[in-house]
C-alpha cells in the first residue's frame, strides 16, 4: 500500500505544474466609438508545452514585432487564433482549435493599448469575454 501511495504521489507531482486549459469559448466586443475608423487585432495563443510558453514575449510590442518569426519557428507547438474587430462591433465568437483543451497556457495579445502591455493569461477561465475600450482591453469571465 505504501508503494502504491508513493507511486501515485510521484505521478501527481510530475503533472501538477501542467494543468490543462479550461477555455471553452472566447467572445470579443468593441466598446469603441462606432464612428471612429479603427480596427483592433486580437491574437489568442494556445501553448502546448512549457518550452514553447517560455519563448512567448512578455509584451505586446515584442509579440507583434516577432510574430512572424515565432510562428514559423514554433510551428505545431502552438495554435494561434487571430481576428480583427472593427470599432463598435457588438460581438464575435472565436473558433477555438480542435486541441484547445490540451493547452497548458492560453494567452491574449491585442493591438490596442500600451506597447508594454503583457499578455493576459486566460488559461483558467472557461467562458471568456474580451472587451476593447478606449483604455485597452478588459478580460473577464462570462
Amino acid at each position: 500500500m505504501g508503494q502504491r501511495f508513493a507511486s501515485a504521489a510521484l505521478f501527481l507531482a510530475a503533472f501538477a505544474g501542467s494543468a490543462l486549459a479550461a477555455v471553452e469559448s472566447v467572445e470579443i466586443r468593441s466598446r469603441l466609438d462606432p464612428n471612429a475608423i479603427e480596427i483592433t487585432g486580437i491574437d489568442v495563443l494556445f501553448l502546448y508545452d512549457e518550452a514553447t510558453a517560455a519563448r512567448i514575449p512578455a509584451t505586446k510590442s515584442a509579440w507583434y514585432g516577432n510574430r512572424r518569426t515565432l510562428t514559423m519557428e514554433l510551428g505545431e507547438a502552438f495554435d494561434l487564433v487571430s481576428t480583427f474587430i472593427p470599432q463598435g462591433f457588438d460581438s464575435a465568437r472565436l473558433n477555438l482549435p480542435d486541441r484547445a483543451a490540451d493547452a497548458i497556457r492560453v494567452l491574449v495579445f491585442a493591438e490596442h493599448g500600451a506597447s508594454d502591455s503583457p499578455p493576459v493569461d486566460i488559461t483558467e477561465m472557461t467562458n471568456v469575454l474580451i472587451e476593447i475600450d478606449p483604455f485597452g482591453i478588459q478580460v473577464s469571465r462570462q
